[in-house]
């Protein structure tokens, strides 16, 4: 918003002291006196009328720019913004570094919120801003003073192209459209600040459009930067828990839930949402690395691990299934491997709370604790 008006703050000085186009009134003539009549107008209304008529009836008269120079921004002001347009294109014809008129078109594209016409805008405006920015400097005194106002406007409205479509990517609904404008927007500038602020958005938008291995890229990506959020490194733990890397199921899932230890709420999350958000994707993440663990019959690992696991996946038939099947064979085969002694009444407890859960375990989990029932006396 500071940005917009330090632009309508230049453009407001620059137009009450100087013209784009000069102007030369011959009154003797038709339209040298259509010229008169409207610079002696004060009635912004009938002036609009005046100056169309003129790009109408004198539409090859050498001051038609200096007349279109002075419709475009009253088409603004009136809103009638699809008339911006073809004003705009005919004096970029003319002057392609005019960078201030190719900003009027954007502005008009922007006040319709139509995406498509801001993308195109913004790479007019963008293209003529460069133009104006490496013109050299002029000789003439008069001049310099004009060619550096558009060197300073053309730097300015650079980052207000990006802006424009920066934002245009945060309102689009569609994640389609949403990628779209986030590719026009590394296309104006690859280095743009705003693009390095839409890593997390593209990420969603890859995973709405089905396009996980450009997600998974992005997730890879953020994570070598320690930026990653919860889901990106949930989706990288769970690719490699696929995958039976059990390397990268431990450090990506032990990320998740650490992030997640001291990670506030987002703004517009509710405190049971992101509790509930929390507790599920924590849940998951030390799931899929106690289970590794258990892969590996690092049994002590495994029953830190899931002990941790097992509230946050109440209500998980099949994750608590596992859980606690491998939390059975954990405790009684600690001293195995990976250090801990042996505990047959909690061995027993887990396999006995797995014989209740509906899940691929219970079967095996009742004829394990039957076992040490007749093994192990005075078990509970």
């Amino acid at each position: 918003m500071r940005f917009g008006l330090v632009l309508a703050l230049t453009f407001a000085s620059f137009a009450a002291t100087q013209s784009r186009h000069k102007v030369d009134i011959n009154t003797e003539t038709p339209e040298g006196q259509a010229l008169q009549a409207i610079g002696q107008e004060q009635d912004g209304a009938k002036k609009l009328a005046l100056l169309e008529e003129f790009s109408s009836r004198f539409a090859s008269n050498p001051n038609l720019p200096w007349v279109l120079g002075q419709l475009q921004p009253l088409y603004l002001k009136a809103n009638q913004h699809d008339k911006v347009f073809p004003v705009a294109e005919k004096l970029l014809a003319a002057d392609p570094s005019d960078s201030e008129i190719a900003y009027g078109g954007l502005q008009a594209a922007v006040a319709k919120q139509d995406p498509d016409l801001i993308v195109k805008w913004a790479n007019l405006t963008n293209e003529s801003a460069k133009k104006a920015v490496a013109a050299s400097k002029p000789e003439d005194e008069d001049e310099a003073a004009h060619w550096k106002y558009k060197v300073d406007f053309g730097t300015q409205v650079q980052k207000r192209c990006e802006y424009e479509v920066y934002t245009a990517a945060l309102r689009a609904q569609d994640w389609g459209k949403k990628l779209q404008l986030f590719e026009a927007l590394k296309a104006l500038n690859a280095k743009s600040e705003y693009a390095g602020q839409l890593d997390e958005t593209y990420f969603l938008a890859y995973r709405a459009t089905n396009q996980n291995d450009k997600a998974f890229a992005v997730a890879e990506k953020l994570a070598a930067e320690n930026k990653a959020n919860e889901d990106m490194l949930l989706l990288l733990a769970n690719a490699a828990f696929e995958k039976k890397d059990a390397a990268n199921t431990i450090k990506y899932g032990t990320a998740t839930a650490e992030l997640l230890k001291t990670k506030a709420a987002p703004q517009g999350v509710g405190p049971d949402e992101w509790t509930k958000k929390k507790n599920t994707t924590s849940g998951v993440a030390l799931w899929m690395v106690g289970m590794t663990y258990a892969s590996k019959s690092d049994w002590a690992q495994t029953d830190t691990v899931l002990r941790e696991a097992l509230p946050l996946i109440q209500g998980n038939d099949l994750l608590m299934s596992h859980a606690l099947f491998q939390l059975g064979l954990a405790n009684h085969r600690m001293g195995e491997k990976g250090g801990g002694v042996p505990k047959i009444q909690e061995a027993y407890n887990f396999f006995k709370q797995c014989s209740t859960v509906k899940g691929p375990n219970a079967g095996a989990a009742t004829k394990n604790a039957a076992v040490l029932r007749t093994q192990y006396r005075g078990l509970k």
